[in-house]
């Protein structure tokens, strides 16, 4: 992946590539909204899955997902290998490259398997009946009498009458449609899916053989760093590089406001850059992160109604007891181990880019964008990414390194640093939510007035059995503008995380006003026969027994339906005399439809919980104005070992609901299964996150 790969047309990628068997739909029939008839319900029209059987047998898979350390890598594998009946040691994928790959809007929100992976498994299932096909003509036998099984054809009443897949393919390239789209198997049939396989990648990177973006390296490629402004909003009005002079090898490169400094030493390139000084207008700072939350209800914007039924004013007429609550979430940095780093090469009209990024297609366009060619010229490989959590969707380093690579006529790598990560950062917006509901004499939920502000609209619909509910939306999470002094963005699960914690903590303090053990009042309310089999699942396996909060026990539960998959999780907490939280016990059960890959769902679930721990507990962005205040993990603190609980995984068996995500469901809830859990350990109720002991403090006092 290090070499420099130049630009294809179809003809020659086939001729690269040599024999084979390949199943096509064309880009251009893609990108115009054309995908081929029955690949995947619910897909995009545009959506194109892409295989490669070569002349030894082995597959290699496409696809314009990327690994971030979640394990695609094998369980889209394992999709391809039941659909396509080969061995999943024969299956390698190929991730993330925009010429090699089809097209996709970006490895986010849990969707891999959900929304990819039907499309991957038609795919396969089509590419296994063409094969079918091609046997029956080379063995002479009509195809109904021949069966697909572990990369062979064979004859179903002469198993000894066979063909393997590599001598179908060999020196041929084949485009086959068929006019009738082959069904997928049920997950009862399942051989290969529901597995735990080893993931490929695992001994490259405990190794160290695993190549991120950091490790690219390319004839004459220069290091480079850009000058950055003191504050989001600043405007240069003087700069004066001089001093970089006195360094050997470096060179400034300027083009209007955009100053940089490329070296052949990435070091001396940090010292040059930190030679050039500069006057800066500052923005007034009328905002900080003691004020947002104010702000953001005062800023006008549109509300979106989300949800509306029944009638609000019959619910408060029937309610015998009501609530009214504010809940508060701040902006959290997603702070990867890999900071965002690029290696980009401008030749002419061309780029290739090397990114550590979610979002290969699109990042070209930027790229494209940014030294005036056109998108097609650009070419993105993604290599192994160190975390992502929604942040690397965003390609500013790249978009630095092309511009570097343009005017310095070398290849360029441009690595973040930690200072630097923080401040470019797009952060999970802060956000508030203003709830309104009430109780009937039967403690059911009478009316639900959900109102969210500036986190956008993900898990904020009701998933309670209510006959009366308005839930509106008003501003986005996404972007800069608004009431935020800084763009904001995507980090696992946006939106939801402020929608959950929200709606699970109203949830709990009805239940204690109504006096009733939380699980019991959730059950009471919920009509949904799927989601109390997940709480029947996680309460026998942390061994729930009945009591009205608070119960002094520290204990509590939440539940969920994150984009079709579902979530109970109930944990055990205790309080120190200083007010810090220490958790002791985290029960998760997950029903994410057909478990594809069960131990790389349990090691998503267990990762969820320990980072959740870190926006529940301490995880919170300063800042005055544009300026932002955590450079480091100093000052920004990231849950460390000591913190991690005893995390026990439930996966609940579900072979009727279609496979879904597990990557973000689990981290959605923590807010409010520990503020609930804090409640119940000491009777305070903090309705802001994180969970700080001066806020447990004050909700004491």
């Amino acid at each position: 992946m290090t070499e420099h790969a130049g630009f294809l047309t179809r003809r020659e990628f086939v001729k690269i590539l040599g024999p084979g068997l390949y199943i096509l739909v064309s880009a251009q029939d893609f990108l115009s909204g054309q995908a081929p008839k029955g690949f995947g319900r619910g897909y995009p029209e545009d959506f194109n899955a892409y295989l490669r059987i070569a002349e030894d047998g082995r597959v290699t898979c496409y696809s314009g997902k990327v690994e971030l350390g979640q394990g695609i890598t094998a369980s889209l594998a394992q999709m391809l290998a039941e659909e396509l009946e080969v061995p999943y040691e024969s299956v390698s994928m190929v991730l993330g490259d925009t010429k090699l790959c089809p097209w996709d809007p970006g490895t986010n929100g849990s969707r891999s398997i959900k929304y990819f992976g039907p499309a991957l498994r038609a795919a396969a299932a089509e590419a296994r009946e063409v094969l079918i096909q091609l046997a029956s003509e080379h063995l002479r036998v009509p195809a109904e009498r021949l069966i697909a099984e572990n990369g062979f054809v064979f004859q179903r009443d002469n198993p000894g009458n066979k063909v393997d897949y590599g001598s179908l393919a060999k020196g041929k390239t084949i485009e086959r449609h068929l006019e009738t789209k082959p069904p997928l198997k049920a997950a009862s049939a399942f051989q290969v899916c529901g597995k735990s396989l080893p993931r490929a990648d695992f001994q490259d990177k405990v190794t160290g053989k695993a190549q991120f973006a950091g490790d690219i390296r390319l004839p004459e490629m220069l290091y480079g760093k850009v000058f950055r402004p003191p504050a989001h909003g600043a405007k240069l009005k003087r700069v004066d590089v001089s001093a970089v002079k006195r360094i050997k090898g470096a060179r400034v490169l300027q083009e209007k406001d955009f100053v940089g400094v490329v070296h052949p030493l990435p070091d001396v390139a940090e010292k040059a850059i930190a030679l050039i000084k500069a006057d800066y207008e500052l923005p007034e700072a009328t905002i900080n992160d003691g004020n947002i939350h104010e702000y953001i209800i005062k800023t006008p914007a549109r509300d979106s109604v989300v949800e509306e039924k029944g009638d609000l004013k019959e619910g408060r007429s029937r309610a015998v007891v009501t609530f009214e609550e504010t809940y508060r979430t701040p902006y959290v940095a997603h702070a990867p181990t890999e900071t965002h780093t690029a290696v980009v090469h401008v030749e002419g009209d061309t780029a290739t880019a090397w990114i550590g990024t979610q979002r290969p297609f699109g990042a070209d366009a930027e790229i494209a964008r940014a030294i005036g060619i056109s998108d097609d010229r650009v070419r993105v490989i993604t290599p192994f990414v160190g975390g992502g959590f929604g942040g690397k969707s965003q390609v500013g380093q790249a978009v630095q390194a092309a511009r570097l690579s343009k005017l310095s006529g070398h290849p360029v790598q441009v690595t973040w640093s930690r200072e630097e990560e923080f401040f470019y950062d797009t952060f999970q917006p802060a956000a508030v939510v203003r709830i309104s509901s009430g109780l009937d004499k039967s403690n059911r939920i009478a009316f639900w007035d959900y109102h969210v502000f500036f986190a956008g609209d993900r898990s904020s619909q009701n998933i309670y059995d209510v006959p009366n509910v308005r839930t509106t939306s008003r501003g986005s999470g996404f972007g800069g503008g608004g009431p935020h002094p800084f763009p904001t963005g995507a980090w696992r699960g946006p939106g939801s995380n402020t929608n959950i914690f929200s709606r699970e903590s109203h949830i709990d303090i009805m239940a204690a006003k109504a006096e009733m053990d939380p699980l019991e009042f959730r059950c009471l309310n919920l009509a949904d026969q799927r989601m109390l089999r997940v709480i029947d699942a996680a309460a026998a396996r942390f061994g729930w027994k009945p009591a009205k909060g608070p119960s002094g026990q520290g204990r509590a539960m939440v539940c969920l339906d994150y984009l079709g998959t579902y979530v109970a999780a109930m944990a055990g907490i205790r309080v120190d005399k200083d007010s810090r939280i220490k958790v002791e016990r985290v029960v998760c059960a997950v029903d994410m439809g057909p478990v594809i890959n069960p131990e790389g769902a349990r090691l998503q679930i267990e990762g969820s919980v320990i980072m959740g721990l870190g926006y529940c507990l301490t995880e919170e962005m300063h800042f005055r104005g544009g300026a932002v205040q955590d450079i480091d993990f100093g000052s920004y603190s990231i849950p460390r070992f000591s913190w991690v609980p005893e995390i026990e995984p439930v996966l609940v068996e579900n072979l009727e609901s279609a496979p879904s995500g597990c990557g973000e469901p689990p981290i959605v809830g923590m807010g409010a299964l520990l503020a609930n859990a804090l409640f119940d350990a000491t009777g305070a109720r903090v309705t802001q996150l994180p969970l700080t002991p001066a806020r447990i403090r004050q909700a004491k006092a």
